[in-house]
């Protein structure tokens, strides 16, 4: 199908998924949150965090800075890297990356069975998206 510019139509946008995203601010200046959360997660999935940062979307500079502030805002380092050399460098969660982490996700779980019910009267109120 084209649309009227010639170009090929685009699909239409699935529905969002109703969920919360939820942010801890932990203390004035640190918060762990969905973005950080995810990072964590694809640092674990791909050993790398210029990889993890591109399927994220973000450039290599954003997703080292977002590393090295979780580093230094907790008591122990959550991410470790290794240099480069015969192997390529990497990146892994350390045990207090695996716990924040952990400790996240189960907080989020919990939160989203707590509020449910009010969410989903809430998106009953929402007005439908006009259809184009």
């Amino acid at each position: 199908m084209k649309a009227k510019s010639g170009q090929p139509a685009r699909p239409a946008k699935k529905p969002a998924a109703l969920r919360a995203r939820l942010r801890f601010v932990l203390e004035p200046d640190i918060a762990l949150g969905p973005g950080k959360a995810d990072m964590l997660e694809q640092i674990r999935a791909t050993g790398s965090i210029s990889a993890a940062g591109r399927l994220m979307g973000m450039s290599y500079k954003r997703a080292w800075m977002m590393v090295e502030s979780m580093n230094r805002c907790f008591r122990r380092p959550l991410v470790e890297t290794a240099k480069g050399g015969a192997r390529g460098g990497g990146a892994q969660l350390t045990p207090a990356g695996e716990e924040v982490l952990a400790q996240y996700r189960r907080m989020e779980a919990k939160a989203a069975k707590a509020i449910d019910a009010e969410l989903r009267a809430l998106q009953r109120l929402v007005a439908p998206t006009p259809k184009n």
